[in-house]
């Protein structure tokens, strides 16, 4: 008998093997999920009036207008039962091909058989039918409030996104050829891949999205040289060694998000925007903060004001002996300096020189694609979530923020690792997406209520730190750079804030990308461009209709406006001074810390 008779026999065993190892698999994955503790329900779903809401407007549209409605429900039959007619009239001819195929393009649907197999593109065109009629049924919805139409749209979005035929091996071709390809390795490598991701999280289905093994802070990211100056119990403060022989004399503050890790300016050496501002001759000071566990369960905006921005300017400014600073703020952080600036205003602090904010804002009348999660309903639940664990755990926020992009950071990473059993990539941005931080839940629940739900800064001012804060009463010169398809601060809603301020100097630049990549946008790359224009006093849209393109990094637009803004050049401070002794080399260990599920 020669090899090629007895490979088909081979293969049989492998794949029975493989199958073998599934079962197996199978009763870890039941063991995992047996000791999940589920998150509480109201964070999983709606409360059920906005489905009750949705149903009575359909029905009450078909009461007064069923013609319509059922226009609707017989052009959906019309085109399945044609759609079926065509697939049975190409396999009567005896023909091996799909049908016509007119429906839109989908990246989801990239893999040659959805267009060339009639079986996978029949159900391809059924999907795509099926979810055109829902979309349609719900754009025809009346009597539904601006926010209820929001949220039902975007929840019937998600049924419609997770019920793709791309997202079950019976209906997806390239993960069943995968799995014959590799006599089932493919599965068993995917269902250990599901199962590890499950263990990693208690249970929770969080997709890993990057090679952890692939990274280590300090060693390949996070990597810019400098030391740790001083600690508090609110954060870490980093300064940088310098790289040229003087500095600009006024020294630079930045403030991240602590809702993610500061390494988001320092990931490689060729992205970093801290090494680039170094190289520029900027004396560089970087907030760290900290991972906060159940013990910050009473730290609120008042804590991160005090302890964190004003804490942290007093020591830079006694650090390079200077009495004022430049300072930036990123996303939330960004909003709390703001902040941060009125109360200065009140008390007559004069320390802040210049302000830059990325992505940052402070009117949330418009609460855009967040809309569907900033109802009563999910924050009385992220409320009781705070009351039992002290804080917003990180997982919950990093679920919310993929599922508002669910193909690309849910299904699709899915798809790859549990379907096709690939390890995730070696992606520095992906790991750092990954490495969150919980928020104290006071400081939570003041944010979601009082600047998310309630507005305050921009209506009747927000109480804290004993005074009534409003964004008026911002007036030092300022910066704002937003990025044109950032979905969690979207320019235009950016802008509506930067213009109630009382700054007389004002520079708001718009970068092509999203919220990061609009952001690490290094002039090396040469990647994306970015837009400004003189006039800020009219609407977004006249902004942008009056607004000149430059191409490129806005980064050295921003170095000239920062530059004249920094004082004279003086000789190139070390890290610390002989009250700062260095406690640790830079990163430090708060960046080290990560956040529990």
């Amino acid at each position: 008998m020669t090899t090629k008779e007895t490979a088909p026999d081979q293969n049989l065993d492998l794949l029975n093997a493989n199958l073998a190892k599934v079962e197996e698999l199978s009763r870890r994955l039941v063991d995992v999920m047996g000791h999940h503790k589920p998150l509480r329900t109201e964070l999983n779903a709606p409360e059920t009036g906005m489905f009750v809401n949705a149903a009575a407007a359909y029905w009450q549209a078909m009461t007064d207008n069923p013609g319509k409605v059922m226009e609707s429900q017989m052009e959906l039959w019309s085109k399945s039962v044609k759609h079926y007619v065509e697939a049975q009239h190409m396999l009567m001819q005896g023909k091996f091909a799909a049908p016509q195929d007119d429906t839109p393009s989908d990246r989801r649907f990239s893999h040659p058989m959805w267009q060339t197999n009639p079986y996978f593109n029949f159900i391809k065109q059924q999907y795509m039918l099926n979810k055109e009629a829902v979309e349609g049924a719900v754009s025809d919805l009346e009597g539904l409030s601006v926010k209820e139409r929001q949220r039902v749209e975007y929840f019937s979005q998600q049924i419609l996104d997770m019920m793709a035929p791309t997202n079950f091996l019976g209906t997806n071709p390239e993960a069943l050829e995968k799995a014959i390809e590799t006599d089932g390795q493919s599965l068993v490598d995917g269902l250990e891949n599901l199962i590890a991701d499950l263990e990693d999280n208690n249970g929770e289905l969080l997709v890993k999205l990057a090679d952890e093994n692939a990274f280590e802070i300090g060693r390949n990211i996070a990597t810019a040289p400098g030391k740790v100056v001083f600690r508090n119990r609110m954060y870490e403060l980093l300064q940088f060694t310098p790289t040229t022989e003087t500095v600009h004399e006024i020294p630079l503050l930045i403030f991240p998000p602590w809702i993610n890790k500061y390494y988001i300016l320092d990931l490689k050496e060729q992205n970093s925007m801290i090494r680039w501002l170094t190289d520029q001759g900027y004396t560089v000071f970087v907030v760290s903060w900290i991972n906060p566990d159940q013990s910050y369960a009473d730290v609120g905006m008042s804590d991160y004001i005090e302890d964190g921005f004003l804490s942290a300017i007093a020591e830079t400014k006694e650090i390079t002996g200077q009495k004022q600073v430049n300072a930036v703020g990123y996303c939330i952080a960004g909003t709390t300096l703001h902040l941060t600036l009125a109360l200065m205003k009140l008390r007559g602090d004069k320390s802040v020189k210049s302000a830059t904010f990325f992505t940052t804002l402070t009117d949330f009348n418009d609460q855009g694609e967040f809309t569907p999660f900033l109802q009563n309903d999910f924050i009385d639940g992220i409320d009781r979530e705070i009351d039992e664990a002290g804080i917003l755990r990180s997982f919950i926020m990093q679920r919310t923020f993929s599922f508002l992009r669910s193909n690309d950071l849910v299904y699709t990473p899915a798809i790859k690792s549990y379907m096709m059993g690939e390890a995730p990539p070696a992606f520095d941005l992906l790991y750092w997406n990954g490495d969150g931080s919980g928020l104290p839940g006071k400081m939570a629940h003041e944010y979601l209520r009082n600047l998310c739900q309630g507005n305050q800064f921009v209506n009747d001012g927000i109480e804290l730190c004993g005074e009534r804060l409003h964004i008026s009463d911002v007036d030092v010169p300022i910066c704002s750079v937003t990025c044109e398809t950032d979905h969690i601060a979207r320019w235009k809603d950016c802008y509506v804030g930067f213009q109630m301020t009382k700054s007389r100097s004002k520079t708001f630049i718009v970068s092509q990308s999203g919220h990061i990549a609009g952001i690490v946008n290094p002039p090396s790359k040469k990647k994306y461009g970015h837009y400004v224009n003189k006039d800020l006093t009219g609407t977004a849209e006249e902004f942008m209709e009056g607004a000149t393109f430059q191409e490129g990094s806005w980064w050295p637009r921003w170095d000239t406006w920062l530059s004249s803004k920094s004082g004279k050049q003086v000789s190139a401070r070390q890290p610390g001074d002989s009250t700062h002794n260095a406690l640790e080399d830079a990163p430090g260990s708060y960046v080290q810390a990560r956040a529990t599920i």
